[in-house]
């Protein structure tokens, strides 16, 4: 299967600002063809590559005032399933986290799925989201975390994961969120889903329905979207404007029951 996937971002700055991009493809997925370029009012702007374990950070330590443009676009081959979970991996990834706060939510999550374990646990969990949040755009905050979605039971991809991982943490299973590129994903964005320990290795699961897994294409890696942002203003200020995202598979969609263990490549 092969994966082409591009993003666009406009921003505009009005101050000069510290700002690190994640839209480039995980960097052991070796794309046949890539490009990133940014511009500020149409002059090139440099970027410094930072690459945190497989995620790739872009950073523009001085972003000059103007309309800021950051265009990528990328080729995916189909490649090697996710490496195996590390010992440090599976301290780290059963952590609560600033999103994912299974401490408080360790009550509800065992009464939810307290006498279940392995694969059927997972599988559990993946169906209770399915049925139970609602996906609706707007409906949550940058600051809600699993709690505010598991009472609102409304959110978006992020926060539907971010519950996912929540509750297997709580239950003493490692999970991870990754943000992707998702050929057939309406409409189409940026996506988060979650990957899950089991046996020693990472399987994805998305407990939104939303697009087929195995032709997702993994951008960034982390505890929860603090890791995992596609754009981070450290400094200085910068608003969003137009965003453009686009993915798909060749040559076509495969098929996808939702709860198949089923690996990123």
């Amino acid at each position: 299967m092969r994966r082409t996937v591009s993003s666009r971002l406009d921003l505009t700055v009005t101050e000069p600002a510290d700002l690190v991009f994640s839209v480039a493809v995980a960097a052991d997925l070796g794309p046949t063809e890539e490009t990133l370029a940014v511009t500020v009012d149409g002059e090139p702007v440099e970027t410094t590559e930072i690459v945190d374990g497989t995620t790739r950070l872009h950073r523009i330590a001085s972003a000059p005032v103007g309309r800021l443009t950051l265009a990528y676009d990328a080729v995916v081959p189909e490649g090697e399933p996710t490496g195996p979970v590390t010992d440090l991996e599976a301290i780290v990834f059963t952590r609560p986290s600033r999103y994912c706060d299974s401490d408080r939510l360790s009550a509800v999550a065992h009464a939810h799925f307290g006498d279940l374990a392995g694969e059927e646990l997972v599988q559990a969990v993946v169906s209770w989201a399915l049925t139970h949040i609602t996906y609706a755009p707007g409906a949550s905050g940058p600051v809600d975390g699993a709690l505010e979605t598991y009472l609102s039971r409304l959110g978006v991809c992020r926060d539907t994961s971010q519950l996912v991982i929540t509750f297997l943490r709580a239950l003493g299973v490692p999970a991870r969120l990754v943000s992707v590129y998702a050929p057939g994903l309406v409409p189409m964005d940026f996506h988060a889903v979650t990957e899950v320990a089991l046996d020693g290795r990472w399987y994805v699961v998305d407990g939104t329905g939303l697009a087929p897994r195995s032709s997702l294409v993994r951008i960034a890696t982390g505890r929860d979207a603090a890791d995992t942002a596609f754009l981070t203003v450290n400094s200085g200020r910068a608003s969003m404007g137009p965003m453009t995202v686009t993915a798909t598979a060749d040559p076509g969609l495969p098929a996808d029951d939702g709860l198949a263990l089923t690996r990123l490549r």
